[in-house]
């Protein structure tokens, strides 16, 4: 059938029918909230790369969390800048780390929210590397040994879900027996397991304090240019016992969430990163773009490219538009 007898403006002439015939729906549902969370008290830190960003102390965190629990936004996501840095990243596994403070103060104060915790030493050390450096390389195995105590010790403050974004080789394995052998087979493992060693990270480094203190992260984080090693690397981490595996970024690589969904049918989540957000948020203060309709239009990229989840710091004003 062809025109004239078909016209597809038909079913696009009123509102109520695109609604009715819309094939991607974004919800509340999908979305995740990361926070940053610091030592102190009354603090909230605006970030300038990334406007209406900031860092909490725990006070003025759990005010911050009120506001997404009012918007039933479900989950959010950790990420915490220690007062101290070392060499092996001891903060991010201490019983009194700011993660696990926080953690158990959300827990107490707003039970019902999912909590995720980023797994992951690059805020903790003092060369901002995702592991533990040994002869100015990162050593894979000795890393995993550290990761499997954050675990424990992130779940045993009360995490929901714990979220490695490290991108070592066999991690996923590692936390899972971890966790299991401590009598914590019920926490899931939300694994960044397409991680791109990607330029659109950069506002997101100034926040968390996390920025490489020599060469960079391409020797573990993935090649931009590559995406059937993706799907490897999703499989493994699938293999290893991932409840949820994540492509990250989002906008610059929707072909990698597409063939993911595609090929695996399993749990996807999409980081909508710092990089990505600002850009938004610089173009809209500008007036070049609709920021809240370009927000609204990503999002929706996103999902229709086949994400379940979608982490992203739009999630707030994305919840007040699907009111």
């Amino acid at each position: 059938m062809s025109f004239p007898r078909q016209r597809l403006r038909r079913l696009r002439s009123k509102e109520p029918l695109r609604r009715m015939v819309r094939e991607t729906h974004l919800s509340v549902d999908d979305l995740i909230y990361p926070l940053f969370v610091r030592s102190g008290m009354s603090q909230k830190v605006e970030i300038p790369t990334m406007p209406g960003i900031y860092q909490y102390s725990i006070d003025t965190a759990l005010k911050e969390l009120e506001e997404v629990r009012s918007l039933n936004i479900p989950a959010i996501l950790i990420f915490g800048l220690p007062e101290r840095k070392d060499g092996l990243g001891s903060e991010a596994y201490a019983p009194d780390g700011i993660v696990q403070r926080t953690v158990k103060a959300i827990k107490e104060s707003i039970p019902e929210l999912i909590i995720i915790t980023d797994l992951c030493l690059c805020a903790y050390t003092t060369h901002g590397h995702c592991g533990i450096v040994k002869d100015g390389e990162v050593d894979n195995d000795q890393t995993l040994e550290i990761l499997k105590q954050v675990a424990v010790s992130q779940v045993k403050a009360g995490a929901d879900m714990v979220a490695p974004s490290d991108m070592m080789d066999g991690r996923v394995d590692a936390i899972r027996t971890s966790l299991d052998s401590d009598g914590y087979s019920h926490i899931s493992i939300m694994s960044y397991a397409a991680k791109y060693a990607s330029h659109f990270y950069g506002p997101f480094r100034e926040v968390a304090d996390s920025a490489p203190q020599f060469s960079d992260r391409r020797s573990y984080q993935m090649d931009p240019a590559n995406v059937e090693e993706a799907l490897r690397e999703i499989e493994l981490d699938i293999a290893e016992g991932a409840d949820i595996v994540m492509v990250k970024p989002a906008l610059a690589y929707l072909d990698v969430i597409y063939q993911a969904k595609q090929l695996f049918g399993y749990p996807l989540a999409a980081y909508n990163v710092s990089g990505e957000y600002s850009m938004i948020k610089a173009a809209g203060m500008k007036g070049m773009v609709e920021e809240k309709n370009i927000m609204m239009e990503v999002l929706q990229s996103i999902k229709r490219a086949g994400a379940d989840l979608i982490i992203t710091y739009f999630a707030k004003e994305a919840a007040e538009m699907l009111k």
